[in-house]
């Protein structure tokens, strides 16, 4: 977990409030959470309806934005003012409207807690931001990288004092991805199905999150790495048939990033686990299963089907395709991974 959002999370735990937050960044998970929890714990229930607004930035404008904060609230202590979409503020953009952010940050009103959640990076180099950053708290949440998966899911699951296997964590992340939110959603959706000390395992993905026990990402690159023809088409036929939960564009991706690590432990003279798992960003747990990869997979095998998986993406945004399927572009592309 990012150490300065479970900072934060702790201040607003303890009741330790900011006059302002800005959140920002390209990673929606944290500012989310932060939001949240503002939104839940800063007012009681009862002073919610009077005290609290939750808005779009679309439907505001910077100055009346500004003269909601400089409200005073009814009934109570503090008032709560959240804005989701910021970056839509109208007039958000026009340089005159900054200084009015500027002038408030400066001397921002103490029963108001205002967060502003951006959807995107705003550029902390603005005097408007650096003024904010003595009065408030400024955070950006940064995209998550996929080698850091394994480690945040197992963070997370400790946090609620789950344990899960490290098939049921590649599940999840070749189901899921980087999409923080999400993987989230579905252990918390997990949390709520488990017995008490019961581990979260392969069995339990299928049965709770809806991935097919044989059918599955996680099996496909299993049957790749095997070259095990019949199963990988089996696989490939059940994808077609469910393009909705097995988009094309997310296995090219798995695809591509299988043999381009491939192609990495191939030129890797250190190929101890404990070196490999550190390269690919891998659990040591799974580092054999690379092994086997190159092993059935030749320097010159794995550099032409990166070629092909290049030329199948191409094919699967309609360029040079003709009226082939996303079934068959996907079958062709596995003949010639496999033979």
């Amino acid at each position: 977990m990012n150490p300065e959002y479970q900072k934060i999370l702790k201040e607003i735990k303890r009741g330790q409030f900011a006059p302002v937050y800005l959140l920002h960044g390209d990673e929606p998970f944290y500012i989310e959470k932060i939001a949240d929890e503002i939104e839940n714990s800063a007012l009681d229930i009862t002073e919610r309806a009077f005290n609290q607004n939750i808005l779009f930035g679309k439907d505001i404008t910077v100055g009346a934005l500004i003269s909601s904060a400089r409200g005073f609230p009814m009934m109570g202590d503090k008032q709560v003012i959240i804005v989701k979409e910021a970056q839509q503020i109208q007039g958000f953009d026009n340089k005159e409207n900054a200084k009015f952010f500027e002038q408030y940050f400066q001397n921002p009103q103490p029963s108001t807690i205002l967060v502003l959640c951006f959807n995107e990076n705003i550029d902390e180099r603005k005097v408007w931001v650096k003024v904010l950053i003595n009065k408030g708290v400024l955070f950006n949440s940064k995209k998550f990288y996929d080698n850091k998966l394994p480690d945040w899911i197992v963070e997370y699951c400790h946090l609620n004092k789950l344990k899960i296997s490290y098939k049921a964590i590649q599940l999840l992340i070749d189901f899921i991805g980087n999409d923080l939110s999400r993987m989230a959603s579905e252990i918390d959706k997990l949390m709520l199905n488990l017995k008490i000390d019961e581990e979260i395992s392969a069995i339990t993905i299928e049965k709770y999150v809806g991935i097919s026990k044989e059918y599955n990402i996680f099996e496909f690159q299993k049957a790749l790495i095997q070259r095990d023809v019949l199963k990988a088409n089996m696989i490939v036929i059940y994808f077609a048939k469910n393009q909705k939960q097995n988009p094309l564009p997310s296995t090219m991706i798995m695809l591509y990033g299988l043999f381009c690590k491939m192609l990495l432990v191939h030129t890797t003279s250190d190929k101890s686990d404990k070196n490999l798992a550190q390269i690919l960003g891998v659990n040591p747990y799974f580092v054999k299963e690379y092994l086997l990869a190159i092993r059935n997979y030749s320097y010159t095998k794995t550099f032409e089907v990166i070629h092909y998986i290049k030329l199948a993406e191409i094919n699967s945004k309609g360029i040079d395709s003709g009226s082939q399927s996303e079934k068959n572009i996907l079958q062709d592309l596995i003949y010639k991974i496999l033979h």
